[in-house]
């Protein structure tokens, strides 16, 4: 029997939403302060996915400058209705603290691969999660979250409001639909309309290891709603042995043959209970419907399998492309993001020296406006990453190289910089813990003012290892272990004392500073990634 092994979209790629239009699957995923934003993967066979690209690809569409840390792009809502792909997302201003600033949007599309988005409608800003429901009478219902900051509350519910095509707004009463069960924490609605009732979809229990997704249903969309009678549909929080943890926040979506599966987000720890560092990951589970009208786990009971059954459907391989980019295309490669901001003329260019990619050295890594980062997402445990740059520094605040990323306060980088007074450019490492930064290396590595250098990381679970060459053949340690495993959910909110907002996962990628105000620019040959 062909089977799906899980995760089906490995690394940070939380929230998954998906649709199928004819023969065709498409999975949003959020993607907080990466731009741009919402990944959308396509698939034929629910089990071979690629990414084609983001929705969200200009600032008319996404403006996240100076937004927080794991703020921005929260769970998208992709669904389909008459030739038209629409797209709900939050762009979260803010999150500590007893209120929160959640604007919600919606965008359309008639091609989801080539298509140009519509300038976003503003929906309203009551909570965050929002979906769209197209009701089979014509008209369209949102629902979200409620946020209810009294009392410390936070979670006030989901509530329901008739969205007006015609206006391009929310119209009429907003119904408060449904508290939540005793897992708590509702959040991430989805409806569904089939067999004679509404099925609401919800995430419960926190995106963290008491993560589930519960389903209620009723015979009126306004409710009132009757709980699942073995709800949670699906949870981890049970079994701290499963493969897949945090299993949460669901979707469903039915086969050309009338099978049923839902996507759901889910995380690998490397210990027991212990770190993800590749962040929450899409995976997927077959459903079936049974006599008393109510979904369950096709494997039974309500815990995540690490394998399911695939479809009855044709499989579709995808080409892999090459581990090596060379920048001689003139738009970035589809893996590759940018922090906040879009990659624009003021941060890089794939025009000024053929072959290469040039990137303008802006704010530290710190910031939350204005940075210069080119990066990707980490999907496998054990993976190696290279790259290849030309920098000339002039000053001590200009730097230019490889970095291991979770946010402002938790990285590893190994960069070029200079030395003035010694008029030398040398390799240094700086590490960020829970904002204490440290420089590692006990002595710099000074290096020649001109040619080529060779940086790579060596990440592989919680050990990252970096090495330099200056001719790529010899590679020599730059410094000794770091500890990878700071970069995840799990140790920022665990044991940080900065951030309690995190839901991203491990970057790694091209960087460039110049705290001077200069620009000064760092040439980058090409970038290699490998899973091992």
């Amino acid at each position: 029997m062909n089977k799906i092994t899980n995760p089906i979209i490995p690394g940070f790629n939380p929230d998954p939403s998906i649709v199928r239009v004819g023969d065709d699957y498409y999975i949003a995923t959020s993607t907080f302060e990466w731009f741009p934003g919402v990944q959308i993967h396509h698939s034929k066979d629910l089990k071979n996915w690629r990414l084609i690209g983001h929705a969200l690809t200009e600032k008319r569409l996404l403006d996240m400058k100076g937004v927080p840390d794991s703020c921005g792009v929260w769970a998208p809502c992709l669904t389909y209705h008459e030739g038209t792909f629409y797209l709900v997302y939050s762009n979260v201003k803010t999150f500590d603290g007893v209120w929160k600033d959640t604007p919600n949007f919606l965008t359309t599309t008639h091609n989801i691969e080539t298509g140009e988005w519509s300038d976003p409608i503003f929906l309203g800003s009551s909570g965050f999660d929002g979906s769209l429901f197209h009701d089979d009478d014509g008209r369209k219902w949102y629902s979200s979250l409620l946020v209810d900051h009294r009392g410390g509350k936070f979670f006030g519910g989901i509530v329901l409001q008739e969205y007006s095509e015609k206006e391009k707004k929310l119209v009429g009463p907003v119904k408060n639909i449904f508290p939540g069960s005793e897992l708590g924490i509702t959040e991430g609605p989805h409806i569904y309309k089939l067999k004679g009732y509404y099925y609401l979809v919800t995430a419960e229990g926190g995106t963290e290891y008491g993560h589930a997704v519960s389903i209620a249903r009723s015979k009126n969309i306004g409710g009132s709603y009757e709980l699942h009678p073995a709800n949670p549909l699906i949870t981890s929080r049970n079994n701290p042995g499963l493969y897949i943890q945090k299993s949460g926040h669901g979707d469903f979506v039915e086969t050309q043959s009338g099978e049923w599966y839902m996507v759901h987000l889910g995380g690998r720890p490397l210990t027991k209970l212990g770190r993800c560092t590749l962040g929450r990951e899409t995976c997927i589970q077959k459903i079936v419907w049974k006599d008393d009208l109510w979904p369950y786990l096709e494997n039974g009971g309500n815990e995540p399998a690490k394998e399911i059954p695939a479809p009855a459907l044709p499989e579709q391989e995808w080409t892999n492309t090459s581990s090596r980019i060379n920048f001689n295309n003139k738009e970035l490669d589809v893996n590759f993001s940018t922090l906040r901001i879009p990659f624009t003329e003021e941060m890089g260019s794939l025009n000024k020296r053929e072959g290469y990619l040039r990137l303008y050295g802006q704010e530290s890594l710190c910031s939350i406006h204005q940075q210069t980062i080119v990066a990707r997402r980490i999907q496998a445990f054990n993976v190696e990453v290279s790259i290849c740059l030309e920098f000339q520094p002039q000053t001590f605040q200009q730097m230019a190289g490889l970095v291991f990323y979770y946010n402002t306060m938790h990285m590893h980088y190994a960069h070029i910089s200079f030395n003035e007074e010694t008029n030398t450019k040398y390799l240094q490492l700086i590490s960020a813990d829970n904002g204490n930064f440290n420089e590692p290396l006990e002595n710099v590595v000074e290096i020649p003012e001109e040619g080529k250098v060779y940086l790579k990381g060596h990440m592989n679970e919680d050990q990252l290892q970096f090495y330099y060459s200056l001719n790529e053949k010899a590679w020599t340690k730059l410094g000794s272990v770091l500890d990878a495993s700071i970069l995840s959910d799990d140790y920022v909110r665990d044991n940080g004392l900065h951030y309690r907002a995190a839901f991203t996962g491990s970057f790694v990628g091209m960087c460039c500073q110049d705290l001077s105000g200069s620009k000064k620019h760092a040439d980058f040959d090409w970038f290699e990634y490998n899973e091992i």
